[in-house]
C-alpha cells in the first residue's frame, strides 16, 4: 500500500531531483551564453603572451623547455610538437592525449585552434572543463627556423581550488540536511494523521473512548480538537440513540402486553357482560395510547430532520388558543379545574398545525398534572416585535432536578404513572418552538404550579407575507 508518508518523501527526492536537473541546465546556459566566449578569450590571450615570449625571449630550441616548464608550474598543461613529429608534454598529463593529424596540420600550417568548439559535448559546462587534449588552445610558433604547434590549457586541477571544493561540500551538506529534514518533519507530520486515521476506525467499531494524544498548536492540532468535538458529540448520539430505542420499546412492549392479555381473556367464555365490557375498553385505551405515541414519534423524528417544511400563513393566535381550550372543556370540567385566559389579538406569520400541536400539549400537560379544584391562566400579550404566551397551573409542581430534564425525551416526574403519556409532549413543544426561531422557558415550583412562557418574535413580518405572497 502506498502511504502518505512514502508519497511525501517521493515527492520531495523527485522535487530536489528536478530542481538540480533545472539548476544544471541554467547554469549550461548562463555558462553558454555569458561565460564561455570570456573564458575562451582569456585563454587566447595567456596562450598568446606564451607564443609572444618564447618567440622573443627564447629564440632557441634548447632554451624554450625550462620556460614551458615553468609556465606549466603556474597552472597549465602545454603541449608541443613539429612537423618531425616531436612532441612535448609539460605540466599534468591528459586523460586524453590523443590529438588528431589534421588539428596538428592546421595549427602547423599557421591557423589557430579553438578547442572543441562547435562539438556536441562543448554544449555542456563540464565539456569545457574535461582534461582532454582536444580541449586546448592551439596556436601556431616559429623559434628558429623551426615551425611547432603549441596546444595550451588550464589545468582542471587548478580550475577546482579548495574554495570550489568547500562549496561543493556545502552544498552536498545542506542537501543531504535538508532531506534529513524532510524525513523528519514528514514522519512528524504524519504521525497525527495516523493517530487519526486508528481513532477513525475504533469509531467504525462504535468505540468512543479511543484517546487522541495529539498536542499541536496548527491546523493538525485545530482538526485534532474538532474530531474530539466529533468524538464526544457521537458518543452522545449513541448513548441518546440507544437510550431512544431502549424507551420506545418499553413504550410499545407495555401496551402491547396489555393489549395481548386482555384480549385473551375476552375469548374466555366465563365473563360476564360487565368484565367484557371493561377488558374491551382498556384494550380499546392501549391501542389509542399506541396510536398516539406512533404519532408523536412520527412528528419528533420529522422535526428532527434539519430540512423540515415550516407551511407559513397568517395566523390570529388568539382565536387559536381559544379554539384549542373549548376542545379541552370537557376534560377541566370532568376534572372540577377553572380555567380562565386573557388574550389579546395577535397576528403571527408562522405554521399554525405546529402551533396547535404546541398549544395542545400545553393545555393537556396543564390539566394532567394540577391539583384538584385547581386554576388554569392562560395569556397572551402582544408587544411590538414580539408575543408573549403563558400557559400557568396550580398543579404540582416540579423539582430543580425534575425541571431541568422535563424536556428531554421520555421522561416522566412520576414514572408510575406512565398511562397518563407517553413522555414526548414537551419535547415535542421545545423542538417545534425552536424550529419556529421561538423561546421557551419554564418556572416551578414543588406542590405550587408551573408555567410555562412562550416568545414568538414577529421581526420582518411584513416582509415574509410579501415574500410568500400571504
Amino acid at each position: 500500500m502506498r502511504t502518505l508518508y512514502r508519497e511525501f518523501i517521493s515527492a520531495t527526492l523527485l522535487i530536489l531531483g528536478v530542481s538540480l536537473l533545472i539548476g544544471f541546465v541554467l547554469a549550461n546556459v548562463v555558462y553558454v551564453v555569458f561565460t564561455k566566449e570570456k573564458i575562451t578569450i582569456k585563454n587566447v590571450e595567456v596562450a598568446e603572451q606564451i607564443v609572444l615570449n618564447l618567440e622573443q625571449l627564447h629564440p632557441y630550441s634548447d632554451t624554450f623547455q625550462p620556460f614551458l616548464e615553468s609556465i606549466s608550474q603556474l597552472g597549465y598543461q602545454l603541449y608541443l610538437t613539429n612537423h618531425s613529429g616531436e612532441q612535448f608534454y609539460f605540466g599534468e598529463p591528459f586523460e586524453h592525449s590523443s590529438l588528431p593529424q589534421h588539428i596538428k596540420d592546421q595549427v602547423l600550417s599557421g591557423n589557430a585552434y579553438m578547442g572543441k568548439e562547435g562539438m556536441l559535448d562543448q554544449i555542456w559546462m563540464m565539456g569545457h572543463f574535461s582534461n582532454d587534449i582536444r580541449n586546448t588552445i592551439g596556436l601556431p610558433l616559429k623559434i628558429g627556423d623551426q615551425h611547432y604547434a603549441l596546444f595550451v590549457k588550464p589545468d582542471s586541477k587548478m580550475l577546482f581550488s579548495d574554495i570550489h571544493m568547500i562549496l561543493a561540500v556545502f552544498i552536498v551538506a545542506i542537501a543531504l540536511v535538508s532531506l534529513l529534514g524532510v524525513i523528519k518533519m514528514t514522519k512528524r507530520l504524519i504521525q497525527p494523521i495516523s493517530e487519526l486515521s486508528e481513532a477513525t476506525k475504533a469509531i467504525t467499531n462504535d468505540d468512543f473512548t479511543y484517546s487522541l494524544g495529539i498536542d499541536r498548536k496548527d491546523e493538525l492540532g485545530q482538526l485534532a480538537e474538532n474530531f474530539i468535538m466529533m468524538q464526544q458529540q457521537l458518543q452522545h448520539n449513541d448513548i441518546a440513540r440507544k437510550a431512544f430505542i431502549s424507551n420506545v420499546s418499553h413504550d410499545f412492549q407495555s401496551p402491547l402486553m396489555n393489549i395481548q392479555g386482555y384480549a385473551d381473556l375476552l375469548h374466555s367464555s366465563k365473563l360476564d357482560e360487565s368484565e367484557r365490557k371493561l377488558y374491551a375498553g382498556i384494550v380499546s385505551d392501549e391501542a389509542k395510547r399506541l396510536s398516539n405515541l406512533t404519532k408523536q414519534l412520527l412528528l419528533i423524528t420529522s422535526l428532527d430532520q434539519s430540512g423540515y417544511p415550516v407551511k407559513l400563513s397568517r395566523i390570529r393566535l388568539d382565536q387559536q388558543i381559544k379554539e384549542v381550550i373549548k376542545k379541552h372543556l370537557w376534560s377541566v370540567q370532568d376534572r372540577n379545574l377553572t380555567i380562565s385566559y386573557e388574550l389579546e389579538e395577535a397576528v403571527l406569520l408562522s405554521d399554525r398545525e405546529l402551533l396547535a400541536i404546541v398549544w395542545d400539549n400545553l393545555i393537556t400537560n396543564a390539566i394532567k398534572y394540577n391539583q384538584p379544584n385547581g386554576q388554569i391562566s392562560i395569556t397572551c400579550s402582544n408587544e411590538k416585535d414580539k408575543i408573549i404566551v403563558t400557559f400557568e397551573d396550580t398543579g404540582i409542581g416540579l423539582s430543580e432536578e425534575s425541571a431541568s430534564q422535563v424536556f428531554d425525551r421520555f421522561y416522566r416526574v412520576d414514572t408510575t404513572r406512565k398511562k397518563d403519556g407517553t413522555g414526548l409532549g414537551l419535547s415535542i413543544v421545545k423542538e417545534i418552538v425552536s424550529l419556529l426561531n421561538g423561546t421557551l422557558s419554564l418556572d416551578s415550583e414543588l406542590g405550587k404550579g408551573t408555567t410555562f412562557t412562550i416568545t414568538l418574535m414577529k421581526e420582518g413580518l411584513n416582509e415574509a407575507w410579501n415574500k410568500n405572497g400571504v
